[in-house]
């Protein structure tokens, strides 16, 4: 497995300077001829929501495919999703089967179908970017990929801004953490925890750049940025979505191009609506796609920021 050079980790001198745009100009007044315009992409789904919300009842099944039916057609909506592998009529497809197996459940980000649907029509975003990035399938590619970069190794050189916690590899390790958390219910947020505590450069460097930006416009006393998960595999996701969770097939986790971050806890310091914004200027700026999913957010990080961010991780890595 590849690692970062054992650099002496930060060295005095000045702060590490922000990979994120000196000056946020909003993704449609640069949007490339011919690729799909994202913040129509996004006000129309908005606009379909509002209309599905009203649809919510079980005997509305035949109306809201009616619904669908007619606004995923619409030019800004049908850009997108014809843009994915699965084509438009794919994505109707799979949105509608969804649908159809949904069931109301604690463990789910989907609290109802409304939410259902705009967690998979905004997912597709990242299908739309990342279409040509290959699928980590199994635990052992996740493992094994020299893409991905242990994040121990980094948190304990101080590399790391912000935070995570992993997932209990035993009995005696969940126990423990029950324990933790009934003697200290808030001390962090109620997450499982990364089965794979692995990322991509870029995503490190993302994150490491928002958490500096979250600690600079927070409250004082308010904890790190808490990241909840990262990189994926695709048989992990199965598993998700047999556990109940809203775990979107294809998935920009899955190709290690996503995260999730806490926002629900923060509401305890103050803090939340401060790391929206923060989530939502960046999405603002074509630099990431955003989706509200209640507790955590969804990040998924855009091509054209990549390299970027993979420069700012070798800078601060000193690699």
């Amino acid at each position: 497995m590849r690692v970062p050079s054992r650099s002496p980790g930060r060295q005095p001198g000045p702060a590490v300077t922000s990979a994120a745009p000196a000056r946020r100009v909003p993704a449609a007044g640069r949007r490339a001829e011919g690729t799909p315009d994202l913040s129509a992409y996004r006000a129309a789904v908005a606009e379909l929501l509002v209309e599905m919300g009203a649809l919510a009842d079980a005997p509305s099944t035949t109306a809201r495919q009616v619904l669908l039916d007619q606004r995923l057609r619409e030019p800004a909506i049908a850009a997108v999703l014809d843009a994915t592998p699965q084509g438009l009529i794919g994505a109707r497809e799979t949105l509608l089967l969804e649908m159809a197996r949904y069931q109301p459940n604690a463990r789910s980000s989907a609290q109802d179908l409304t939410a259902l649907v705009r967690i998979y029509l905004l997912s597709r975003v990242d299908v739309l970017w990342w279409r040509d990035s290959a699928t980590f399938l199994t635990d052992d590619q996740v493992r094994a990929s020299t893409e991905l970069v242990d994040l121990e190794w980094l948190r304990r050189r101080g590399l790391l801004e912000f935070r995570y916690q992993e997932q209990p590899a035993t009995v005696v390790g969940r126990g423990l953490r029950a324990v933790r958390r009934r003697l200290r219910p808030d001390a962090t947020p109620r997450t499982a925890g990364l089965l794979f505590r692995r990322a991509r450069r870029e995503m490190i460097a993302l994150l490491n750049d928002l958490a500096r930006e979250f600690t600079a416009v927070a409250p004082d006393g308010t904890p790190p940025l808490w990241v909840t998960s990262l990189a994926r595999s695709a048989e992990h996701q199965y598993r998700l979505r047999r556990l109940g969770y809203a775990a979107m097939v294809p998935s920009g986790h899955c190709l290690g191009w996503a995260a999730d971050v806490e926002l629900a806890w923060y509401d305890r310091f103050g803090a939340r609506p401060a790391l929206a914004g923060l989530l939502l200027a960046r999405q603002d700026a074509g630099e990431v796609n955003v989706i509200d999913e209640g507790q955590a957010w969804h990040v998924c990080l855009a091509p054209a920021a990549a390299r970027r961010y993979r420069r700012a991780y070798e800078a601060e890595m000193g690699v």
